[in-house]
């Protein structure tokens, strides 16, 4: 499928950019069987939540269903919890709990908000870090499908995603996401061999190659941050790393093509909304580049963590020792995180 084509985000006219970027968008032998027509290939992943929940019997929404504001005494605010390797509820996608129909209908949730090109991708992750989809993974459901706001979170080893139909105000992917890959099992080697989510810091590298001395020493930065420690800054915020108004305009360009490269696993309308909050606070304009030099595998300067970092926008990539990546955005810094 081709991406979409994504505006330049250099410029702080969100009027402008919003315009243009519009044609983008474009348990067991007692679970019930699902009622009314079978979802099609075309439904949204939001109307296959909706046919969820609705499958679900009373002991099963007691287990995986929440109000939309369900505050766990340990964990905070469930809903917009992340971390990289979590199970938000204990029962397993491919466990007892879950007819066959309702795991075939998270499978296609799952695909829903993932470019058909990715799914692939993700399975080979899924596969070489928990078994497979559904394996040591689990859902929650958040408030009422149909009914006001609601949101499914599905999570797992290496994974926090979310389907909320634009429910969650003010933030992008419905709150923050995390994914990853260790393919070897844990420590990788300089070419992150078999790593899925690895061309997007070769993507980011590129632009480093592109600096010139002085860029470099700037973008340069000596220790690489809690990888967790995602929260957003604000515009007063002190940031590392080199200002991207301070690329030159190829250099620019290139920052442009790794932006695309970090959305693209992702459904259209998600990539929209990433990239219309980015534009609330000022673009890429806004933004700094830092390339963190302390866990460099292989020596070779092809730096394996890194982060976007923005007001309200952050992509942290830590390649070291193996993928984890964070991605934290909204439209306005005074959304808060719960890591």
């Amino acid at each position: 499928m081709t991406q979409p084509n994504l505006p330049k985000l250099l410029q702080s006219d969100r009027r402008k950019f919003i315009k243009q970027s519009a044609a983008v968008v474009a348990t067991t032998t007692c679970l019930p069987q699902l009622a009314g027509a079978a979802p099609t290939s075309e439904s949204s992943p939001e109307s296959l939540v909706k046919v969820l929940y609705e499958s679900f019997s009373d002991l099963q929404r007691q287990k995986v269903c929440y109000d939309w504001d369900y505050t766990d005494r340990k964990r905070g605010l469930l809903r917009t919890r992340v971390a990289n390797n979590w199970m938000v509820t204990p029962q397993e996608i491919n466990g007892e709990f879950y007819s066959a129909e309702q795991r075939d209908l998270i499978r296609k949730i799952f695909e829903g908000i993932v470019q058909p090109q990715w799914h692939a991708k993700f399975d080979k992750q899924l596969e070489d870090d928990c078994g497979g989809f559904g394996e040591e993974q689990s859902i929650a459901i958040f408030g009422k499908p149909g009914d006001g706001k609601f949101e499914l979170v599905l999570t797992g080893r290496h994974m926090t995603l979310r389907c909320d139909g634009n429910s969650a105000e003010n933030v992008a992917f419905g709150g923050p996401i995390f994914y990853g890959h260790a393919p070897s099992g844990g420590d990788e080697e300089a070419d992150h061999h078999g790593n899925v989510f690895w061309p997007q810091a070769l993507e980011a590298n590129k632009v480093y190659e592109m600096l010139d001395g002085k860029q470099r020493k700037t973008a340069e930065v000596a220790r690489t941050p809690r990888e967790q420690s995602v929260a957003f800054r604000g515009k007063e915020g002190r940031f590392t790393g080199i200002p991207i108004t301070d690329l030159s305009s190829d250099q620019r360009e290139q920052m442009q093509i790794t932006l695309q490269k970090l959305v693209e696993p992702f459904r259209k309308s998600d990539q929209q909304e990433a990239l219309q909050c980015l534009s609330a606070q000022g673009g890429l304009d806004a933004c700094y580049l830092s390339f963190y030099t302390d866990r460099d595998i292989g020596k070779d300067k092809v730096w394996d963590n890194w982060r976007l970092e923005g007001p309200s926008f952050v992509w942290h990539f830590r390649g070291a020792p193996h993928v984890h990546v964070w991605v934290n955005i909204a439209d306005s810094a005074q959304v808060e995180l719960n890591a």
